[in-house]
């Protein structure tokens, strides 16, 4: 018999790997019942959300939460909103973030230390609320789109990951490329960020999930309530719903509020859920990339 022949797994291993893929299948079963549960109630009947506290299979089929949540056009306009921001802002933020980061990663840049010194500190102390406010004030911001995206533009951790990237990379590529006689925005542009690729998808959906997630800078700088993004006008749904549950006359117009509850979150997390297969490759390869080097 050849020395390279097939070794069956003893008893014990056995065993480890039943329990080990017994306990995984718990543990992601504890994991996805929670938001099987979330989905499977939006689509429940009056009666079977009223009668039961855990629905994982509905047993009569409704849309009437979704009917209530989309009755009106203004949610379409939330969600406009929404969109317009989260593309606008993740931009903006990987463009910024891109600049800073490459400037900070490299040795030569005078103060270098000082801005990396007061980057940290940042994310460990804030100005809080009133200051931010009124620094958004100042700036002509209030009742702007822009207020949703310049006061977040930049996140310092993100930053760091970033720099820490730019770090990682040989110097000999920015020097062969100074010696043809590129500049500092070239070899950023055309060498840094196609290698960048990696961490510029994972930070594109950290920033993408946090303006996507807008509610606090929209209700304390927006006014106009035409302007609020999709969060917002689910939460006020939310607490129209609520309001008209205990009034005999909407019964039969408003569902639970509980399938409204329920139903807004299906609709504020699917399109995350659907843009998050197309990084899902780069993800962890570019989260750890940035944190090799601190």
């Amino acid at each position: 018999m050849s020395k390279f022949a097939f070794k069956k797994p003893s008893l014990g291993s056995r065993i480890f790997n039943f329990v080990n893929y017994a306990l995984l299948l718990l543990f992601a079963l504890a994991c996805l019942l929670p938001f099987v549960n979330v989905v499977a109630s939006s689509f429940a009947s009056t009666q079977e959300i009223v009668s039961k506290k855990f629905v994982l299979f509905p047993t009569t089929f409704s849309l009437d939460a979704y009917r209530f949540i989309f009755s009106t056009p203004t949610i379409f306009k939330g969600l406009g909103v929404s969109i317009g921001t989260t593309l606008a802002g993740t931009a903006v933020s990987m463009t910024l973030t891109a600049l800073m980061a490459y400037g900070l990663s490299r040795k030569y840049l005078s103060g270098r230390i000082v801005i990396n010194f007061i980057i940290v500190f940042s994310m460990l102390f804030s100005g809080g609320m009133i200051p931010t406010f009124l620094v958004v004030k100042s700036a002509g911001l209030i009742d702007s789109y822009w207020s949703l995206i310049i006061p977040t533009a930049i996140n310092a951790f993100n930053l760091i990951i970033m720099r820490n990237f730019f770090q990682a990379l040989p110097e000999s590529l920015e020097e062969s490329a100074k010696i043809d006689g590129a500049n500092d925005f070239r070899i950023l542009w055309r060498i840094m960020l196609p290698l960048a690729l990696p961490s510029i998808a994972t930070l594109s959906l950290f920033y993408g999930v946090n303006y996507w997630n807008t509610y606090m800078n929209a209700i304390l700088y927006l006014n106009d309530s035409e302007k609020w993004p999709l969060q917002v006008l689910l939460r006020q749904i939310v607490i129209v719903s609520s309001g008209m549950e205990g009034d005999n006359s909407s019964v039969d117009i408003v569902p639970p509020a509980q399938t409204i509850k329920m139903a807004v979150i299906v609709v504020a997390t699917v399109p995350m859920l659907i843009a998050y297969p197309f990084v899902q490759k780069h993800f962890t390869k570019g989260a750890l990339l940035g944190a090799v080097k601190g």
